[in-house]
């Protein structure tokens, strides 16, 4: 394990573009990444959740309390669709296909502002830019990774402590609802997924209170990295194979008071194939 990177408060959404890192700071409001070669912030007046890079490479968000895709500028997020219509509530994870349809959480509600639970939802952005719900009656929807050459669409439901998959058909609506995984009885009762990154070998999954990343193939263990006291947010695989995993530090505290309080800190890890 060789720490890549650090400076972040909660380190959501990770992606690897031309040999770069890119991910959100959720809580500090900023966007980080070492295109320019160095580990570099911009701050935000609009704040970004998961982040995606679209087939003509440029980079969307979901922006976490603004009902819209955001289109990276360089220096701000434009907006690339407008959800308000959809009367969502915070946003989460943000994954594409092949076609440049994306799927995006719909959380529903503020678990670390000790909000009410409602169900979450998936939406979905067509390449046309045509929104719809694609989901409903999710347990907190956060990580998102395409199986089987984009035909199953997998979701974190974090307070369910699952995975639950849907068949993904040509026009990108969403059918055949199962559990793919149940994270607790395979990580631990205090292990609930977050973010997720799909290779050849599986999926693998931040699993949060269960201090550990799991990889996952056809919904059985395969292997677990322990992240020792640290909490694993969400991964990405760079193009050496690494898996990149941003792992907060709450210094003892219970994870949720330390998020509220905002007295955690994160970093990202590089953990070899």
């Amino acid at each position: 394990m060789i720490k890549y990177a650090s400076g972040m408060v909660w380190g959501e959404g990770p992606r690897w573009r031309n040999g770069a890192l890119w991910l959100s700071d959720t809580q500090g409001s900023k966007l980080w990444t070492d295109a320019s070669g160095a580990w570099t912030a911009t701050e935000l007046k609009s704040v970004s959740n998961g982040l995606w890079f679209l087939p003509d490479g440029r980079l969307v968000a979901a922006m976490m309390t603004e009902h819209r895709i955001g289109l990276w500028t360089g220096a701000g997020w434009d907006t690339y669709a407008d959800l308000s219509h959809l009367k969502p509530g915070p946003l989460g994870d943000l994954v594409g296909d092949g076609k440049g349809n994306l799927y995006v959480d719909d959380v529903a509600y503020a678990l670390h502002k000790g909000e009410q639970p409602r169900p979450g939802r998936l939406l979905f952005v067509g390449a046309d830019r045509t929104t719809r719900v694609a989901a409903e009656d999710l347990s907190f929807p956060n990580g998102l990774a395409f199986l089987d050459n984009g035909e199953t669409l997998v979701v974190a439901e974090t307070t369910a402590q699952r995975l639950s998959s849907f068949r993904v058909d040509e026009r990108g609506d969403l059918h055949d609802r199962k559990i793919h995984a149940d994270i607790a009885a395979l990580v631990g009762p205090q292990a609930a997924p977050d973010g997720m990154w799909p290779t050849r070998d599986g999926i693998w999954v931040a699993t949060l209170g269960g201090h550990a990343v799991a990889l996952l193939r056809d919904g059985e263990l395969v292997r677990s990295i322990d992240t020792g006291a640290g909490f694993p947010i969400a991964c990405c695989a760079d193009n050496q194979s690494r898996l990149l995993v941003t792992i907060a530090d709450t210094a003892g505290h219970p994870l949720m008071e330390a998020i509220s309080r905002k007295a955690v800190s994160t970093a990202v890890f590089a953990f070899e194939p």
